[in-house]
């Protein structure tokens, strides 16, 4: 029987993570390189986040870890299968998939243009499946795979709009959550796992200006009475990505100080 240490362990395994210069996305690919991993990262916009990832670099070299970018649009179909092929040449596989590109964009839902909306379905929910079908194809052909899917306490339930008003934002992580469940159940024979972690209300780039004028009132309305902090995340993914997640697939883990507790 493994130990302990061995069934948390990432020591070598590869990871992509999508969305992975910035925010929540950079928090995750720090946590799978601290805690053994290999990771290939992707964003749309790279060269608007050297800074960002030149502290990723740092992690990478201090843990002796391979780190490899990318220019990629998940919502490009060739795009996403160019950059899979190339991470598997380079790394020799991917068993971990960080699914957590996305974008949101707040207005009434009445006044929503379908331009806006359609951007925000395609990025967080088609450009999910994109990347979670190419990356799928190689685990079902090794037999094994780890898939976790970044939602948001926004796919649970209704927000007042004074809170959020981002209905398109909200529609597409609820999409994702569907998606994760089917998924994982039909993956399953293949020794693909696939879950999902929904996020509260966490300081990043996306909800920098909501936080600014809000976020003493969400905080407040959470039961640990905080915004989440990056090491709230790292143990999670780390877990999911990990042997000690085997039996575990479909689900939501909730990270989100108690917000959905309390709905």
């Amino acid at each position: 029987m493994a130990s302990l240490p061995e069934i948390f362990s990432v020591k070598d395994k590869s990871a992509i993570v999508s969305g992975g210069h910035t925010g929540l996305g950079k928090v995750m690919a720090e946590a799978l390189m601290e805690a053994g991993a290999h990771v290939a990262e992707c964003s749309r916009r790279p060269d608007k986040w050297a800074e960002s990832f030149a502290e990723l670099k740092s992690t990478a070299s201090q843990r002796d870890r391979q780190l490899l970018s990318f220019k990629c649009d998940v919502t490009n179909k060739t795009q996403v299968e160019e950059m899979v092929s190339e991470v598997v040449s380079k790394l020799g596989s991917v068993e971990i998939l960080v699914n957590n590109a996305g974008v949101t964009w707040i207005a009434p839902a009445d006044k929503m243009t379908l331009e806006d909306w359609q951007k925000v379905i395609d990025s967080n929910l088609t450009g999910c499946f994109i990347l979670g079908q190419a990356v799928g194809q190689h685990m079902i052909a090794k037999g094994r795979g780890k898939i976790i899917n970044i939602t948001s306490v926004a796919g649970l339930g209704g927000t007042q709009p004074e809170v959020l008003d981002a209905l398109a934002y909200s529609a597409a992580k609820a999409g994702v959550i569907g998606f994760t469940r089917d998924l994982a159940v039909k993956w399953a024979r293949h020794n693909v796992t696939v879950n999902a972690i929904a996020a509260g209300w966490f300081p990043t780039h996306m909800t920098q200006l909501l936080l600014a004028t809000k976020g003493q009132m969400l905080a407040s309305r959470t039961p640990l009475g905080r915004l989440g902090r990056p090491s709230d995340l790292k143990g999670v993914v780390v877990f999911l990505s990990s042997s000690a997640s085997d039996y575990i697939t479909g689900q939501v883990i909730v990270v989100d100080g108690g917000i959905s507790a309390s709905f």
